[in-house]
């Protein structure tokens, strides 16, 4: 079977997902982040003196900069706008463009500005192919959102992409949602520094959470040992599952998966990856190998994988992780029945998807008392944890293509998804219906059906500037985070988000203006990236080095040795010989 995967991904015949695993989605693919946000209030017009602003004409479009569009908040006629959802395609789920939340959405901005609000359903799993077929056939929706900035920046230099600068600061004051939850930096983060343009505003991380590693707690208690805290140790424990998987699994022991990762190996190993990266490693290193946020082309990645390989040699790891892309439930199906040891993933996977989460499966079909805790296992060369995380600003990005005409009704939008009365009735819906509040007002979710049924984690697919939970009241947002899982034990949530909160080193911008090298360049070497990873990992020991060598080479001379190149020099030319950001 191992010959299968490697001759396979070989050939090249696999179809790999041009998508992130959807981390955080908190999921998901962010741009590569890195420099302090534009944070200078945008200039006056220099056509403009100072006697002209006192006259009444003057005066009245600064109290209204729609000149006279809006009455009261509305618009005199019926405006129309096109709005794009994530379709995750979850099994059991409600439609993304017609439930409750949708519903809710359209009789909200037609009361609040006369604005009728359609949903366009794009594949999550392969949004950046779905997103370039709409723009390039002049249907996209009028508010689109991506993960992939280079999609974005690709589009506005052949004309595509409207210019958002003129809208965020000409209508700021009508937008006070907007301007108060995401503040200048998360609005001006993708400003080009030079001319001034932007193409895309950045949503806003709640939560930073990123990736933990899950381990079978019941597993380590039937064989008497304790949680993994080194590399060493986790290397120790899945090798124990290996050896006894009949004591384990019983008469399906050939089914052991003492760990398993996914044809995304960079996201799905990468606290692994990252203890291998030296915890010093500078800002300028960082960025300029980063085009790739799966740790592709960083120093350190190659031996992070040949540890990867060993134990996919010495039947620690799922034979086949390569052969299924993104979407396919395959291995959330194995690890729901109970036959994986170890995984890494989203920072709360376990505990996602109220009554089909893993968690609960394991529990219904394995029995109470299996479960998967979080460990911190991979040490860097310090003795502590190397965790990259992404910014408040490494979300979805979202933009307005040129075929968008009514821009001032889509800034409404996102001020109105921006609101926080907004953002936490998306989050936690009808109490009673997806939630109960506990004696100190604690949020506690519990399991929806039918069109009340979140297809993503906190409503995130609608609550698009707003990616984690976020409640009006901080306090109880840190306590309702545990208990936003229905039918999970808060104390798992709360130990999964100390854990992944650890010794983490935060991103900066890194704002050098756009790298032409980068444009069109997402979708194919992602998936180059991809075959790289996984025919590394699945190669024979003896030839590991040739094989992760061919496929550096293969991805530098396909455009990632250009990027590196001008990220270098356009870093140079910005900071000079700095290799260090202000934090």
């Amino acid at each position: 079977m191992k010959k299968k995967v490697l001759s396979v991904l070989l050939a090249g015949c696999m179809v790999l997902s041009l998508a992130a695993c959807g981390g955080n989605d908190a999921g998901s693919t962010p741009q590569q982040d890195a420099a302090p946000a534009q944070t200078t209030e945008p200039a006056a017009d220099s056509g403009t003196d100072a006697a002209a602003t006192d006259t009444p004409a003057a005066a009245d479009t600064a109290a209204d900069p729609t000149n006279g569009e809006l009455v009261d908040g509305k618009f005199a006629d019926t405006r129309t706008i096109k709005v794009e959802v994530y379709d995750r395609g979850n099994d059991d789920g409600s439609d993304p463009t017609n439930n409750n939340y949708t519903k809710w959405i359209q009789e909200q901005m037609l009361e609040r500005h006369n604005v009728q609000v359609e949903f366009v359903a794009v594949p999550r799993w392969t949004e950046v192919e779905q997103i370039n077929n709409l723009l390039a056939a002049g249907d996209a929706p009028d508010i689109c959102l991506t993960y992939d900035y280079p999609t974005v920046q690709t589009y506005a230099n052949m004309g595509g992409v409207l210019d958002l600068r003129s809208y965020v600061d000409d209508y700021k004051s009508i937008l006070p949602n907007l301007w108060d939850w995401l503040g200048e930096t998360n609005i001006y983060w993708d400003k080009d520094p030079v001319n001034g343009t932007l193409w895309a505003i950045e949503g806003k991380r709640a939560v930073t959470n990123r990736i933990n590693t899950f381990v079978r707690k019941d597993w380590l208690d039937k064989l008497g040992l304790k949680e993994p805290t080194t590399r060493q140790e986790f290397e120790d424990m899945i090798i124990a599952f290996r050896d006894n998987a009949d004591t384990l699994l019983g008469a399906d022991a050939d089914k052991m998966i003492p760990y398993s990762v996914s044809f995304d190996v960079g996201w799905r190993a990468a606290l692994l990856i990252e203890s291998f990266i030296d915890p010093d490693v500078s800002d300028y290193e960082y960025y300029v190998n980063g085009f790739d946020d799966r740790a592709l082309t960083q120093n350190g990645t190659k031996e992070a994988i040949r540890l990867l390989n060993k134990w996919y040699n010495d039947g620690l790891l799922w034979d086949d992780f390569a052969l299924y892309g993104s979407g396919d439930s395959t291995e959330d199906d194995m690890i729901k029945a109970g036959y994986v040891g170890a995984f890494m993933h989203n920072w709360d996977y376990p505990y996602r998807d109220g009554e089909n989460s893993i968690t609960t499966n394991l529990s219904r079909i394995v029995g109470p008392d299996a479960k998967y805790v979080v460990v911190d296992c991979f040490e860097d060369s310090k003795g502590g944890h190397n965790k990259f995380v992404t910014s408040t600003a490494g979300d979805r990005k979202i933009f307005f293509p040129t075929t968008n005409k009514e821009p001032l009704a889509s800034m409404l939008y996102l001020d109105f998804i921006s609101s926080p009365d907004v953002i936490e009735y998306l989050q936690i819906g009808q109490e009673g219906v997806t939630h109960n509040k506990l004696d100190d007002g604690t949020v506690e979710i519990i399991a929806a059906t039918g069109d009340d049924i979140q297809n993503s984690g906190f409503n995130i697919d609608y609550t698009i500037t707003c990616n984690g939970l976020h409640l009006k009241d901080e306090d109880l947002t840190l306590k309702s985070m545990a208990y936003s899982y229905s039918g999970i034990d808060p104390e798992l949530v709360k130990t999964a988000h100390e854990v992944c909160n650890t010794d983490i080193r935060r991103a900066k911008n890194v704002n050098v203006g756009a790298i032409s090298a980068e444009e069109g360049q997402g979708p194919t070497l992602s998936s180059k990236r991809d075959i790289v990873y996984d025919t590394a990992v699945s190669a024979k020991v003896e030839e590991f080095d040739a094989v992760w060598d061919a496929g550096i080479a293969d991805y530098l001379s396909s455009g990632g040795q250009a990027i590196m190149d001008e990220r270098a020099e356009k870093w140079k030319a910005t900071f000079g010989d700095t290799t260090a950001l202000p934090e």
